[in-house]
């Protein structure tokens, strides 16, 4: 079955949903203008059952089929916050909060998402229970594991989830999956290496740090060429060099370095991390200097569950007339792992035609994506719990 047609002619309704959000971006879990829209919503469309505050800001809402008698509980999960990002798309609905805006999608990922809860409390055409999820904080806030912290699925009995992300490049449209390791796990990096400060004039008296830190970055890039297989998929990148002194003429006495670990495997991550300590150390050793290293567990790797995934490519298929199970590894990274380390389940991109890249200043939803979105939720719902 492709669009519903009743989506279809929603598209312009839930649009506007959506470009009203992007004009008020809300950051990690300081949503509550967006959470209090979706909890009126949800309301509004007739839901069963509507709980605020879940993972602090998270809203969920429950809709009961025509039938429970299958007992069959299946969720599915939007993320709603934005990113601190001076928006330059000079849209009409463009953000109105300077230094912040929805850059990667979240504001049409929530509206597809009431677009389908509409549709499913208005029909009800599935035999079992329908949990929708929007969840605060996925960018760096670690919302989903404090939704699930805070009790989500056995709260509301769930026990199978899906969510959906936009990605630009594909068309709109489209699906594309894969089943097992899908988005990589992302851990953060902080060096900090101690020199000795003196006069820039005279190197000779000092043991610079800033050298020693920028040694470590080129060195660290041999752990990725040399030490880890080169059909493992693993990144490193030092995005931030600091020092303790902001003038020309003084070696400083610090230099910090922060960066992301991404690796797709528990035993390539566990070696990553010991040789990067090694690399550290023994680098700093040789410029007479030291490094401390720390890292800062992020998200985990999100594995999609083979039967899920599908279920879930079912659904797509049934909306879009095709879709693409063999996707590419994504090495940005994903707390809907949080969600689906806790019950089985899939997550599946869908096109945001040629638009800016996610996290870019002009980046921008496409409001075309919409009706095969909901649609795709839709069928996800009515495809696990079918009508008797």
């Amino acid at each position: 079955m492709p669009v519903r047609n009743r989506i279809a002619e929603m598209q312009t309704e839930i649009s506007a949903w959506r470009q009203d959000l992007h004009r008020h971006p809300e950051l990690q879990f300081d949503t509550h203008r967006t959470s209090g829209i979706v909890a009126a919503k949800l309301q509004e469309f007739g839901c069963d059952q509507i709980e605020t505050g879940i993972g602090r800001t998270g809203v969920v809402g429950v809709i009961h089929g025509k039938s429970q008698s299958s007992g069959k509980v299946i969720a599915l999960r939007a993320d709603m916050d934005a990113l601190p990002i001076h928006e330059t798309t000079n849209l009409s609905y463009a953000s109105e909060t300077d230094g912040k805006m929805h850059a990667c999608g979240h504001d049409g990922h929530t509206s597809m998402l009431l677009g389908a809860a509409k549709y499913l409390a208005e029909t009800r055409n599935f035999d079992g229970t329908a949990v929708v999820v929007f969840q605060p904080a996925e960018e760096g806030g670690g919302g989903g594991r404090e939704m699930v912290d805070d009790g989500l699925m056995q709260r509301f009995g769930i026990q199978e989830i899906y969510g959906m992300h936009n990605m630009p490049g594909m068309d709109t449209g489209e699906f594309a999956i894969r089943s097992g390791p899908f988005f990589a796990a992302a851990d953060t990096i902080h060096i900090k290496v101690t020199g000795k400060g003196g006069h820039a004039s005279r190197p000779q008296g000092a043991i610079d740090p800033t050298l020693t830190a920028c040694q470590i970055v080129v060195t660290l890039q041999s752990i990725i060429s040399r030490n880890i297989d080169p059909l493992a998929a693993a990144v490193i990148s030092i995005c931030s060099v600091t020092t303790d002194t902001n003038t020309s003429n003084v070696i400083p006495q610090t230099a910090t370095l922060l960066g992301t670990l991404r690796t797709t495997d528990g035993g390539v991550r566990e070696a990553m991390i010991s040789r990067i300590e090694e690399v550290c150390e023994a680098t700093a050793k040789a410029f007479g200097a030291s490094a401390e290293f720390t890292l800062e567990t992020g998200y985990p790797v999100m594995v999609n569950s083979p039967e899920q995934t599908g279920f879930a490519a079912e659904a797509a298929h049934r909306v879009a007339g095709k879709v693409n199970v063999e996707a590419e590894m994504v090495m940005g990274a994903e707390d809907f792992a949080f969600m689906i380390n806790e019950r089985p389940g899939a997550y599946i991109l869908t096109g945001n035609g040629d638009s800016a890249p996610l996290h870019h200043p002009e980046y921008d939803f496409n409001d075309d994506a919409i009706p095969s979105g909901s649609s795709w939720y839709v069928e996800i719902t009515e495809g696990r719990m079918p009508a008797t």
